[in-house]
């Protein structure tokens, strides 16, 4: 970021934790080595060798369904994955000027929303013109006449205001509170 000859600049996509949450329970098999491997980097990065604290969800016993292990798994993984964006937004937070000038957070859901608006604010922000073919392009992807639940990573043309809202439709009471209860002090700065 200091580089003279660079511009380098970030941006930071984040999307509700709840909704992060939900996606993952969708695809918890195709996720599962994923969230052992973030799981992993949570023992490597303490120093001190420090019991990392609970996941979200208890520990299953001995005999418990494939189905609970892979909970258990994409439940700590996402806790690892909130304190490390709760220590990106902190540090954003303290950041020197410069540092502040070249780095921007976008919300997913304000994506979603305000398709062209925040395609305008990332361009601006990098410095690049706003193509219209773009612009349609963006306005396409978040407003196809589709939505497909049952393939949350799929790539296509859909209505992605529903992606927004499925978590509240499918997460348990239990499940959204755990969640909360995990990344609550990130939540709170993104305003979630």
């Amino acid at each position: 970021l200091r580089e003279p000859g660079l511009d380098l600049r970030v941006v930071q996509l984040f999307r509700d934790p709840r909704a992060v949450h939900n996606s993952r329970l969708k695809a918890r098999q195709a996720l599962l080595r994923e969230s052992v491997q973030v799981l992993r980097s949570r023992l490597r990065a303490d120093p001190r060798g420090r019991r990392p604290p609970p996941p979200l969800l208890p520990e299953p016993g001995r005999g418990a369904p494939p189905q609970h292990r892979a909970e258990f798994f994409l439940g700590g993984a996402l806790e690892v994955i909130c304190q490390a964006w709760l220590r990106d937004l902190l540090l954003a937070r303290r950041s020197p000027p410069w540092l502040r000038r070249r780095y921007t957070q976008l919300r997913y859901e304000d994506l979603v929303r305000e398709p062209r608006a925040q395609l305008r604010r990332l361009l601006r922000f990098a410095g690049l013109p706003v193509p219209p073919a773009l612009e349609a392009f963006a306005l396409n992807m978040t407003r196809g006449a589709a939505y497909s639940s049952e393939r949350p990573f799929l790539i296509s043309a859909r209505d992605a205001r529903e992606a927004v809202r499925a978590w509240r439709e499918r997460l348990s009471r239990q499940q959204v509170r755990q969640v909360e209860a995990a990344c609550g002090d990130a939540m709170s700065i993104l305003a979630y």
